[in-house]
């Protein structure tokens, strides 16, 4: 787990509007985004050596964060390495370089990020094949979390304002048995049990992992709670990844809600979830959309109806309502303007990314960035087949001179 720490430079940003131009808000406000990057490679370090030879995805999805400018943002599916190599090229070769498309260059002076499940063995039989690990895709189907090497699709938090690295929590390692009530995969058919005793006590909950971070600002902390939950698909009748996804998302309900939490313990040993005063922010790739799709769409509707998170206008976009219109074949029951990715024709657009801020704090506005074809920006936004989500919130502690960083 490392911040970086260093001069703090923060532009004027505002919001987006129907042509992609941006309007400055009305002081004090605090961006806050979630971008599932799509900047893996499936080699080791094939990541760091495309953004030192130059990458134009890479480019592109600097300068969508150029044009948003978010005050604090989660990068889904940014490989981590140890030496945190790919998040220091990506900021010094791409983010702090203007971009075509872009804006001026944006510079993060902390940032956090630390191992995750995916790619790393678990040295256990847990595709059922009859071996442990192999290659390619077996290896891949026998890693904590799916993977084909350690730090493939892991996550990456940039922020303007301080990191309190020393007091972030992690729970790579939390058992998925020991949250109560757990939902274990079974056969449908028979009710037996997917994974044997020996490896459903072993199992892990998290298929990346999932993160408190406290971003320290002006008056208090803020808590981002970041993920990125299995897809709940590439499994079979016992829906092993859909149930795994469920329990991902609950983790954040029980983490928030109080009570009785001794089995909820982070990788250091403490146990127990977040206080009841605290201000925080969930952010990521949840891989559940309210209404279609794959996956079990209660659980992401418990945490967005949650009595601690704030209700407010869903985000949206025009460019996907005009991208869902591409697929008239399927039938959705959600609103096509507040999906934030485009899946294909077999899948089409869903909503799986989020940004859910904890009440007590004034929304001041949100949106998809997906501009229409012919917009500013929308040569953009195929930099990945997710969009990024941002909210404005008021923090009521920024606003005086001596309080938030140069603009």
């Amino acid at each position: 787990m490392l911040a970086l720490t260093g001069c703090v430079r923060v532009q004027v940003h505002g919001a987006p509007d129907s042509t992609g131009s941006m309007t400055a808000p009305s002081p004090p406000t605090l961006r806050l985004a979630t971008y599932n990057t799509s900047l893996y490679d499936e080699a080791t370090g094939g990541l760091v050596g495309r953004l030192q030879a130059g990458d134009g995805h890479a480019a592109r999805i600097a300068a969508v964060l150029q044009r948003v400018r978010p005050d604090v943002v989660l990068l889904n599916e940014f490989d981590y390495d140890g030496a945190h190599r790919a998040a220091e090229l990506f900021q010094r070769r791409y983010l702090e370089i203007a971009q075509p498309g872009g804006g001026a260059p944006l510079h993060y002076g902390y940032r956090y990020l630390a191992p995750v499940n995916t790619g790393v063995p678990s040295g256990l039989d847990l595709d059922g094949n009859g071996e442990v690990g192999g290659g390619g895709r077996e290896r891949g189907n026998d890693a904590w979390g799916y993977g084909l090497h350690p730090g493939q699709y892991g996550m990456l938090l940039l922020s303007r304002y301080p990191i309190d690295a020393a007091s972030a929590r992690t729970f790579q390692h939390l058992k998925w048995s020991a949250m109560p009530g757990a939902r274990q995969p079974r056969d449908p058919a028979t009710g037996i049990a997917h994974y044997p005793p020996a490896i459903w006590s072993r199992l892990r909950l998290s298929s990346k992992s999932h993160w408190d971070v406290p971003v320290r600002l002006p008056g208090g902390d803020l808590h981002v709670l970041a993920a990125h939950p299995t897809p709940p698909v590439f499994d079979g009748p016992e829906d092993r990844n859909g149930a795994r996804n469920a329990d991902e998302i609950r983790l954040w309900r029980e983490y928030i809600g109080g009570g009785d939490l001794s089995w909820l313990c982070d990788d250091t040993g403490r146990c127990g979830g977040l206080a009841e005063d605290a201000r925080f922010v969930i952010v990521g790739d949840l891989n559940n959309d309210p209404s279609d799709g794959d996956g079990d769409h209660a659980a992401i509707l418990e945490l967005l109806e949650h009595p601690r998170v704030a209700r407010m206008p869903t985000p949206r976009s025009e460019g996907a309502v005009e991208t869902a219109a591409r697929y008239p074949h399927l039938v959705r029951r959600g609103a096509a303007a507040h999906a934030t990715g485009d899946y294909g024709a077999r899948v089409g657009t869903l909503r799986l990314d989020y940004v859910l801020p904890s009440v007590g704090m004034a929304v001041r506005g949100s949106g998809v960035f997906w501009p229409k074809p012919g917009q500013p920006g929308a040569e953009l936004v195929t930099a990945s087949d997710h969009r990024l989500v941002w909210v404005d919130i008021e923090w009521t502690a920024i606003g005086t001179d001596d309080a938030a960083p140069g603009r």
